[in-house]
């Protein structure tokens, strides 16, 4: 049985943590969110302790390593605000501990380059929950785009609608330095999806982009990308919307609808899993997606030359 720490136990993510720790036999020793509204932590571990002050959680997972009685702590989730991500895997690796980290790993491709060398100084790893790379649907994307001919281009279709209330842009998810924006903060993980299928990034064009929402192309050396992404209701459709549904998630290849709704959520089980056999995703693998997310955040708005979304179109008019 392995011991966690977690930092950001109130957070939205958290209780997924929480869940795959307790299915994969292990056990939460100690949790840290400046806000104490977290009595999720009762339904999985009870006897944890809990601390909303960042300087009394280090004392303590220094003192758990300095007894070495079994209770030291084995790894670090990370569930904090994104741009806290860098400075709490510090922490965890200074502490002796692996870190399983959030998506977005950091906000900055060089901030991969300080955790390397940090890694290689105490001989601890990151490890990231990047689970669109364990989704069945995924993985068989993957093989089918593999055993294309080398030629092939598919063109992709991605949009992502997952509307949030009034609360958003009053948070930290609404501070692009605190987020990184929208792309970063909602699309990463589809970002590192699309790198994962299609291979190396060769073009990246922004469309649009705003608080709420955002659109542009991406090339890689397998597909030609069109992509939305947004957090305003009134973006998914209506037949959606008159559903009840609050999400709207649709990725084309070829006209060819790729269905991955079902267990996109159930993924973190899986991902601890893997990080315990040895097998987690580490820093390498979340460069080209922070990469691409940097340079969204930072590109110019592109004109409109035939390669955009099609929900652009309203965007422009």
């Amino acid at each position: 049985m392995k011991n966690f720490a977690l930092i950001g136990a109130a957070g939205y993510i958290a209780p997924r943590h929480m869940k795959a720790i307790k299915e994969t036999g292990n056990n939460l020793v100690a949790a840290l969110d400046k806000n104490d509204s977290v009595g999720i932590i009762d339904s999985h571990f009870p006897d944890a302790d809990f601390f909303t002050e960042f300087e009394r959680f280090d004392r303590h997972i220094d003192k758990l390593r300095r007894e070495n009685n079994g209770k030291q702590v084995d790894y670090v989730g990370i569930c904090s605000p994104n741009y806290l991500h860098d400075s709490h895997m510090r922490f965890a690796l200074r502490a002796g501990a692996d870190a399983i980290c959030e998506k977005p790993l950091v906000l900055n491709p060089w901030n991969i380059d300080g955790l390397q060398e940090i890694e290689r100084e105490t001989g601890r790893k990151v490890n990231t929950i990047l689970q669109l790379r364990l989704h069945p649907a995924i993985i068989e994307l993957k093989a089918k785009v593999a055993a294309s001919p080398a030629d092939k281009k598919f063109d992709v279709d991605l949009t992502y609608i997952t509307s949030r209330g009034h609360w958003y842009l009053q948070s930290w998810k609404g501070d692009d330095k605190k987020s990184g924006g929208i792309s970063t903060n909602i699309g990463v993980h589809f970002y590192d999806m699309l790198h994962f299928v299609f291979g190396k990034l060769q073009d990246n064009k922004v469309h649009f982009n705003s608080p709420t929402k955002a659109a542009g192309y991406l090339e890689y050396e397998k597909a030609r990308v069109r992509w939305f992404l947004s957090v305003d209701v009134n973006d998914i459709p209506a037949e959606v919307r008159a559903a009840g549904q609050r999400t709207y998630r649709a990725i084309t290849a070829d006209g060819e609808s790729i269905e991955f709704s079902d267990g996109f959520t159930d993924l973190h089980t899986v991902s601890y899993r893997e990080i315990l056999a040895g097998r987690g995703f580490g820093l390498e693998e979340n460069r080209v997606a922070i990469e691409t997310v940097a340079n969204i955040r930072n590109a110019p708005i592109s004109p409109l030359t035939g390669d955009y979304h099609p929900f652009v179109t309203k965007l422009t008019r």
